[in-house]
């Protein structure tokens, strides 16, 4: 990475390091390396513990009610274990809810900041230093026509700090959501859809380029969207410029909501490798009656045809999605027309979670939380058979890949063993398979030719 230049700010004595306990997902790890990078560069140690910290940074999660009390509980954990340690509340649990509400709830915090500009970060130290509490709720600036002028956070500090595993790292695209799916919450957590420029995530994606990094996942709530609040769809725009750029690299699209869908995408990564043929298309249901329950617009014919377009020009895609069982209405009807998509699409990688009614959706009201939890038993019976069955079709699936030459990326060693753990270009970080490597000194963030000799359950086994 490349150093940039020390700030001017003066720094109080008692706050001279930082540690930050990461929750949530990877738009919001993103989030946490731009603190990072902002504190580091206004002179702060970035430490590996809390133990070691005099500043504790929670970075939290506030998408399902087990996450805000997750986050929560760590608040809670982290003052009991650190009674003399100052800890700040960030991330997305001061998105979703007012300083009133926070401060009522969270006594035991030195101060709230909100996530829409986390690399403003080091303006608080003052504040905490002094011990008045500061609550600042930053907005991004307003988004902008055209595709050069600056629309989003992320624009004046660079992500010196990594948290991912070596060799790859985050892109985000975009800030919020305007789709408004019922069940959904980001829309009060990140508010509307705000699109970085292009000139933005290009300049980034060649800083992070220059400093080594191999794989890049290009993330946002949803990346057909990209560019719809300055009038247009620009996705593939984009994607075709960084594509461009000189060097070996893959380039990785999460969350393409399907109902955005660009049809332009198999044909590109047909012509340019490095564009991986790994779509994640959210499809949350199978059912017409749920879907338009959930304001979405498609059904189980739509997306299946959306599925054979992509294998006819791309018979190795890899396409994943998530589902969701359990919403307001849901009859075993309507979950068995999910089965029924599941085992004709094939999905190579497929997640379902139960539904979570969250306050301030538009689905809030339509089941209350008494019948929800009366009816668990049943949405975990249905969730265990989505499961058992994915698990088959996905070892199948990978079943193709035995016998072939395949790239993979390093990420750690196994203890005592010539072994690593790696990831081929079917598998996203943290939330897919892995694949193991037997071979000696293999250094994460390497790239290395392997033969794939096995399909183990849901990951690969590989001899370099």
């Amino acid at each position: 990475m490349k150093k940039q230049a020390p700030s001017r700010l003066t720094l109080s004595r008692s706050i001279d390091s930082f540690y930050i306990e990461h929750l949530g997902c990877a738009k919001n790890l993103t989030d946490a390396e731009l603190m990072a990078s902002s504190l580091v560069l206004a002179g702060l140690t970035s430490m590996g513990s809390p133990d070691e910290a005099s500043l504790i940074i929670v970075n939290s999660c506030s998408f399902l009610q087990t996450a805000v009390k997750e986050s929560l509980d760590t608040v809670f954990d982290l003052r009991t274990r650190y009674p003399g340690k100052k800890i700040l509340l960030a991330g997305c649990l001061p998105g979703r809810y007012d300083k009133d509400t926070l401060n009522g709830l969270l006594p035991e915090v030195d101060g709230i900041f909100g996530n829409r500009s986390p690399e403003a970060v080091a303006d608080l130290l003052t504040a905490l230093e002094e011990g008045t509490k500061p609550a600042v709720f930053p907005s991004p600036p307003a988004a902008q026509k055209g595709t050069g002028a600056a629309s989003s956070s992320a624009s004046s500090v660079k992500r010196t700090v990594s948290y991912s595993f070596p060799g790859s790292s985050y892109v985000k695209l975009a800030e919020g959501c305007g789709n408004r799916c019922t069940y959904c919450a980001i829309p009060l957590i990140r508010g509307p859809l705000v699109s970085r420029s292009q000139e933005q995530v290009l300049d980034e994606i060649k800083y992070l380029l220059d400093g080594g990094v191999f794989e890049f996942n290009l993330i946002a709530q949803d990346l057909g969207s990209y560019g719809l609040d300055r009038g247009r769809q620009e996705l593939t725009e984009l994607l075709e410029k960084i594509l461009r750029l000189d060097g070996k690299f893959w380039l990785r699209m999460l969350y393409l909501h399907p109902d955005h869908f660009p049809e332009s995408l198999p044909d590109l990564c047909s012509s340019d490798s490095r564009l991986l043929p790994y779509f994640d298309l959210p499809f949350q249901h199978a059912s017409e009656t749920i879907l338009g329950k959930m304001g979405r617009k498609g059904s189980a014919g739509v997306y299946l045809d959306l599925v054979r377009r992509i294998r006819d020009k791309l018979a190795d895609a890899v396409i994943r999605s998530t589902f969701i069982t359990g919403f307001p209405g849901e009859t075993g009807k309507d979950f068995d027309q999910v089965l029924a998509f599941q085992r004709e699409a094939q999905l190579t990688w497929a997640g379902i979670f139960i539904y979570s009614r969250e306050e301030g959706t538009p689905a809030y009201g339509m089941s209350s939380r008494f019948k929800q939890n009366l009816l668990r038993g049943v949405f975990e019976k249905r969730k265990n058979l989505f499961q058992d069955l994915q698990t088959a079709i996905t070892g199948s699936w990978l079943t193709r890949f035995k016998g072939r030459t395949m790239d993979v990326l390093i990420e750690e060693p196994v203890e005592g063993e010539d072994l690593s753990l790696g990831r081929t270009w079917l598998q996203a970080p943290e939330v897919d398979g892995s694949t193991v490597v037997r071979g000696r000194n293999l250094k994460p963030g390497s790239v290395v030719s392997c033969s794939i000799t096995r399909v183990n359950g849901i990951d690969l086994e590989a001899l370099v």
